[in-house]
């Protein structure tokens, strides 16, 4: 059962709406509507709250990358948005409503019923998780994986019908045809992971969630992975929640980007803002901890410190014992997440009232940053 509570640790120093967040959308233009979540895991003594507050609108075909840290709460995060979860980890607050496709009824994933949960899954929303070798049934060939979600979702369809439309998908993704056949050990790294994003897509959902998809595979093998996923989205049209700690793979594939630490998200912006002008510090310690291809040579800077445990959380804003440009108030005052235009971010260095002078917009950072390099499908992003 799902426990709906409101505490006071949620509060901050500034509500903000998902409407500020995101600005003025009509609900046609959003697949995803994620308010207030929090999610906690239960425990002897007090609950670990691994995710809190998180509100962000997902639009149709977008991509919305989510960065941060090992224990930010990125996992914790993807299973909440598909009901995944698994005790003691429990959903405790906050919404996330589904917006079909056809124009049916919006549905709450939080509430909704199993029966419920069973019929979107697939055909409405996926997930690739992040490694293909557990994700997929060792003693199952890949056809018959396939056929088993083709024939769930549309009983009409013939065992052989299946089988052909799953040498079709595994084509989609540059795998032969003739593999569905083939055990998941008798497949490359690489070849498993495109195998499970094939999996995902069997049933032309409208939202795809994605854990780490690029993490056990080489370089080479992770950008054709991103040319193929921005390939598929251009032609189905499926939204992307895609997760993972590195924030340079994120600036090449995603529309925006979310950066998640001690459980919230701390700043969510475009692609572009995020590398031209971080206004968070912990973002702006992500951005300069890799170096660029085509730049003169410097001394890169880390992230002093290292993230919090989430069963003692320190008092104010979460980052401060590791902040370079904390000042009086960052120990005690929970920053609320503040939206300029489409750019948010929770930090007290953006809060007039605390400062005592205009907000910092974060452009001095525009010039001292090289364009990004060209995208999986060779341009610019």
């Amino acid at each position: 059962m799902v426990t709906r509570t409101v505490h006071e640790s949620d509060r901050t120093d500034t509500d903000l709406t998902d409407t500020d967040l995101t600005g003025a959308r009509s609900a046609s233009g959003a697949v995803l509507e994620v308010t207030g979540l929090a999610v906690e895991y239960v425990t002897d003594g007090d609950p670990v709250r691994a995710c809190a507050d998180v509100t962000f609108t997902l639009r149709r075909g977008e991509i919305l990358g989510v960065a941060g840290e090992s224990g930010s709460g990125k996992s914790t995060l993807i299973t909440a948005l598909t009901r995944l979860q698994r005790p003691p980890a429990v959903t405790t607050a906050g919404s996330i409503v589904f917006h079909p496709r056809d124009g049916g009824p919006a549905v709450d994933l939080v509430t909704a019923s199993p029966r419920t949960l069973r019929a979107l899954r697939w055909t409405s929303l996926s997930i690739v998780l992040q490694s293909a070798m557990d994700a997929l049934n060792p003693v199952m060939r890949l056809g018959a994986q396939f056929a088993d979600v083709l024939r769930t979702h549309d009983r009409s369809l013939s065992r052989d019908a299946a089988w052909t439309r799953a040498a079709e998908l595994l084509a989609t993704v540059g795998i032969s045809g003739d593999r569905v056949r083939s055990y998941p050990h008798e497949l490359s790294g690489g070849m498993r992971q495109r195998a499970s994003i094939a999996l995902a897509l069997a049933c032309r959902p409208e939202l795809v969630v994605m854990d780490e998809p690029t993490t056990a595979v080489d370089v080479v093998m992770q950008r054709q992975i991103l040319a193929q996923v921005l390939r598929l989205r251009r032609t189905l049209g499926f939204a992307v929640v895609f997760v993972t700690h590195d924030l340079s793979l994120l600036l090449e594939l995603a529309d925006r980007i979310a950066i998640m630490y001690a459980g919230r998200v701390v700043e969510l912006g475009t692609a572009q803002e995020i590398y031209d002008e971080p206004r968070h510090p912990y973002t702006r310690g992500l951005r300069d901890s890799f170096p660029p291809l085509r730049a003169p040579l410097r001394r890169l800077t880390g992230i002093p410190g290292t993230p919090p445990d989430l069963r003692r959380p320190p008092s104010g804003c979460p980052f401060h014992p590791r902040c370079a440009a904390r000042f009086d108030g960052c120990d005690t005052h929970l920053p609320g997440l503040v939206a300029a235009g489409g750019h948010a971010v929770a930090c007290r260095l953006h809060d007039p009232a605390a400062t005592g002078r205009p907000a910092d917009t974060g452009q001095q950072d525009r010039a001292a940053r090289p364009d990004r390099t060209a995208g999986p499908e060779g341009g610019a992003r």
